[in-house]
C-alpha cells in the first residue's frame, strides 16, 4: 500500500509544454515534473539518508534521459541547389548571370545569319550531305517535302510515316503535271539521290528516265540504289541544269522538284527545261517560293528572315511562283497553271524535326565517331527547319507548283 507521500502527488498535472524539456521542480516528497510530464516523487523512506538520496538522484537522471529523447530534433539546414545559390557570394551570382547572358547573345548572333552562303557550292554541299548519311537516314531517298491530305492533317501529321509522305508527294505532283500521254522519255532536273527518278521509272517501265545533279556523290548513290532495286531504265549524270548537254525537244516529261531554289539564274533554269521539252510534252516544277511583293513590299524583318533562309542552305535567292509562271510564258509554253501547296506540305518541316527526336541515335553516333561539330550542325538544321515552318506559316514563303505544256 502506498504511503502518504504518494498522496502528495500534485492533484492537477502541470500544463504540458510540447517538445521542450522542463526543469526539475519540487523536492523529495513532491511530484517531479520532467519534459512536461508529472512523475511521482520517490517513496518517503528513500528521502532519509545519502543512499536513499543517491537512488533518488539516479531515478531522476533516468527520467531526464528519457525526456531527452522527447525533445524535438532541430530541422536540418537547407542544402539544396537554391539554398546553395542563396548562400553564394553576390559576386559569383552576378558572374554567373553575366555568363548566361553572354551565351544567349552569342547564340542569338550565331543563328541570326546563315552559315552556308551561296557561292556556287551547291554540288559540294550535297556531296557532304550524301557522304554524311544523316539526311538520307531521316528523309529517305527523297530530298523534298511530303504531302499530307486534309484527312491526314486533321488526324495529325505524326501519325503518317515521314518517308511515305514523300512518296505520296511524287504521286500528287505527277497528277498535277497532267501528262496528255504516257511519257517515253523523262528528265528529272536536280534529282538528288534519285528517289523520284526511280519511282517514275517504276511507274513507266517503258520509259527512259534520266536524272541530273551537280553532285558526283549523289550520282554514285543514286546509281547504287537503282542497281539494288533492279532498275535498268534509269541513268544518272553529273550535269549543270543551266547548260544541259541534251538536244532540244528530247523529253516528254521534264520534272523539276525543289531544285529551282538553288539556281542562280531562275530564267535560264526555265529556259533550259523548256528547250529540252518535246512538243506535246509537260513541264512541272515544285519550288519553295517567296510571296509576290506586289503592293505589299517586304518589311526589313522579312528581308532579314529571307536572307537567313538564303544563306543557311546555299540558296542564291527565291522568286515568286507568279514569276516562274511568267518565265514559262516567255519561252512560248502554254496552258500554264500555278498553285500554292503550302497547306499540303507545311507539316513536313516539323515532322522532320520529330523523326530526329524519336530516333536520335545516328546523330549521337556520328558525333562520337566523326566529331561533335556534327551535333552543332544538326542543331542549326533544326533551327532552320523551324524557321522555314514559320516563314511558310505566316505567308512569307509559298510552296509553288507550276505546270506548262509545249505545243505539239
Amino acid at each position: 500500500m502506498m504511503r502518504a507521500s504518494v498522496a502528495g502527488r500534485s492533484a492537477a498535472p502541470a500544463a504540458r509544454r510540447p517538445m521542450a524539456r522542463q526543469a526539475l521542480v519540487g523536492r523529495t516528497g513532491d511530484a517531479v515534473q520532467l519534459a512536461g510530464h508529472v512523475h511521482p516523487a520517490p517513496p518517503a523512506e528513500l528521502a532519509g539518508g545519502a543512499p536513499q538520496r543517491q537512488v533518488a538522484a539516479q531515478e531522476v537522471a533516468s527520467l531526464a534521459a528519457k525526456a531527452d529523447k522527447a525533445v524535438a530534433v532541430q530541422p536540418a539546414e537547407a542544402t539544396g541547389p537554391l539554398a546553395q545559390l542563396a548562400a553564394a557570394p553576390p559576386a559569383y551570382i552576378a558572374g554567373g548571370v553575366g555568363l548566361v547572358a553572354l551565351l544567349a547573345v552569342g547564340l542569338q548572333k550565331a543563328f541570326s545569319r546563315g552559315s552556308r552562303t551561296y557561292d556556287g557550292n551547291v554540288g559540294d554541299e550535297y556531296d557532304a550531305w550524301t557522304e554524311e548519311g544523316i539526311l538520307e537516314y531521316y528523309w529517305g531517298e527523297h530530298i523534298h517535302l511530303g504531302y499530307y491530305n486534309e484527312e491526314e492533317r486533321k488526324r495529325g501529321y505524326l501519325k503518317k510515316d515521314f518517308k511515305v509522305a514523300k512518296k505520296d508527294f511524287v504521286d500528287e505532283m505527277l497528277r498535277f503535271a497532267g501528262c496528255a500521254k504516257e511519257p517515253k522519255t523523262i528528265l528529272d532536273v536536280g534529282c538528288g539521290i534519285g528517289g523520284t527518278t526511280r519511282i517514275l521509272a517504276k511507274k513507266f517501265p517503258n520509259a527512259k528516265c534520266v536524272g541530273i545533279t551537280l553532285s558526283p556523290n549523289q550520282v554514285q548513290r543514286a546509281t547504287e540504289l537503282a542497281k539494288e532495286q533492279g532498275l535498268t531504265n534509269v541513268e544518272f549524270r553529273v550535269m549543270n541544269a543551266l547548260e544541259m548537254e541534251f538536244e532540244p525537244n528530247q523529253f516528254d516529261l521534264v520534272w523539276g522538284c525543289e531544285s529551282g531554289e538553288h539556281m542562280p539564274d531562275k530564267k535560264a533554269y526555265v529556259d533550259e527545261m523548256a528547250r529540252v521539252l518535246a512538243p506535246g510534252g509537260s513541264l512541272v516544277i515544285a519550288c519553295w517560293c517567296q510571296r509576290e511583293e506586289g503592293d505589299r513590299p517586304f518589311t526589313q524583318a522579312e528581308k532579314d528572315e529571307l536572307q537567313f533562309l538564303y544563306d543557311e542552305w546555299a540558296h542564291p535567292f527565291f522568286i515568286s511562283k507568279e514569276l516562274f509562271a511568267k518565265y514559262c510564258a516567255d519561252t512560248g509554253l502554254s496552258q500554264i497553271v500555278d498553285e500554292d501547296w503550302c497547306r499540303e506540305t507545311i507539316d513536313s518541316w516539323r515532322h522532320s524535326i520529330w523523326v530526329g527526336v524519336f530516333d536520335p541515335w545516328i546523330v549521337i553516333w556520328k558525333g562520337l565517331t566523326r566529331g561533335p561539330w556534327i551535333w552543332w550542325k544538326v542543331i542549326r538544321e533544326i533551327v532552320t527547319l523551324e524557321r522555314m515552318h514559320r516563314a511558310f506559316d505566316k505567308g512569307l514563303m509559298e510552296y509553288g507548283m507550276i505546270r506548262a505544256t509545249k505545243a505539239a
